[in-house]
């Protein structure tokens, strides 16, 4: 059965299969690796943007109206924020506010056309505060005066995608130049 004089051998063509065999597998491991790196830091980076979607967001303190010189209306609104709890820094010359007032609605960011600001640019520390002040009475935006009994609604988003939503109703009375809580 077994004798001296015989040998194997492997063909030339056997070993350049082999040898592709092996390019391919490990050319499809390496594509492999590579989409599972791309995949693993995608999906970190979308974990990352949904929670400062629901972390990173404002917490309002106060609604603030100021009566025109007359007392029929308020036609200046200052808005006090803090940072929420849990977010990380705000920048509100990020914030953007969708406001609707009296069957009115704008939307206002931090420039000429929306709100000025008051306080700090960055609320990075939980006692930072910032005031938005918002001046219905401008030709710069959509908004109408808010006259006593109407409500006010803002919906803040920051510039990470966090949204609060705040509804006030205006006092039945006014005196003129009278500062009140909404």
């Amino acid at each position: 059965m077994f004798t001296d004089t015989d040998r194997g051998q492997v063909g030339i063509g056997t070993l350049i299969v082999f040898i592709a065999m092996v390019l391919v597998a490990a050319i499809a491991a390496g594509v492999l690796i590579n989409t599972a790196g791309l995949l693993q830091s995608q999906a970190e980076a979308t974990g990352q943007e949904s929670s400062e979607q629901v972390t990173d967001r404002v917490q309002v303190d106060s609604v603030i109206g100021t009566a025109d010189g007359d007392g029929d209306n308020i036609d200046e609104i200052d808005v006090n924020i803090r940072r929420g709890a849990g977010s990380g820094d705000i920048n509100v010359d990020e914030i953007i506010i969708d406001a609707f007032a009296d069957g009115s609605s704008d939307t206002l960011t931090g420039d000429s056309d929306g709100f000025s600001l008051a306080g700090e640019d960055v609320l990075s520390d939980s006692s930072d505060r910032a005031t938005l002040e918002i001046n219905l009475e401008t030709s710069d935006n959509d908004l109408e005066v808010l006259e006593p009994g109407e409500v006010l609604s803002l919906q803040i988003v920051t510039g990470a995608g966090g949204s609060t939503f705040v509804e006030k109703r205006a006092p039945s009375t006014l005196d003129e130049n009278e500062e009140v809580r909404l």
